[in-house]
């Protein structure tokens, strides 16, 4: 028998050929629809954020407008409410305690505080 040249072994694919080539160039939507989702994810994270800084900010206003009417009176309410960037909707006196409710960029809140005076030593 003739000596044949030796052909390099190579071993078959895994995926045949004509498998592979139709797969080329799908990381590349695939990486699209992954950004776009964590971009719409992100979006909802931050207006979710937004609307609990509102609201916190609301209720500040409110805690110290009623604080402040507590102390001393309607006025000093509307002061402080109008200090921290919201308006008095109501005041309510029930006895040592105040009850306000407070508007602040389309948010509203209530609180209540008690005007306690200081034992005298």
């Amino acid at each position: 028998m003739p000596d044949r040249p030796s052909r390099p072994h190579h071993p078959a694919p895994l995926v045949p050929t004509d498998l592979r080539s139709g797969q080329r160039g799908q990381a590349a939507p695939l990486a699209l629809v992954a950004l776009l989702f964590a971009a719409l994810v992100a979006a909802g994270v931050a207006r979710v954020g937004d609307a609990a800084a509102r609201g916190a900010a609301v209720q500040a206003a409110a805690d110290a407008a009623a604080l402040a009417g507590a102390a001393d009176g309607a006025a000093a309410a509307d002061e402080v409410a109008r200090a921290n960037g919201a308006r008095v909707l109501e005041f309510e006196q029930l006895g040592d305690d105040v009850r306000v409710v407070v508007q602040r960029r389309g948010g509203t809140a209530t609180a209540r505080a008690r005007w306690v005076p200081a034992p005298i030593p």
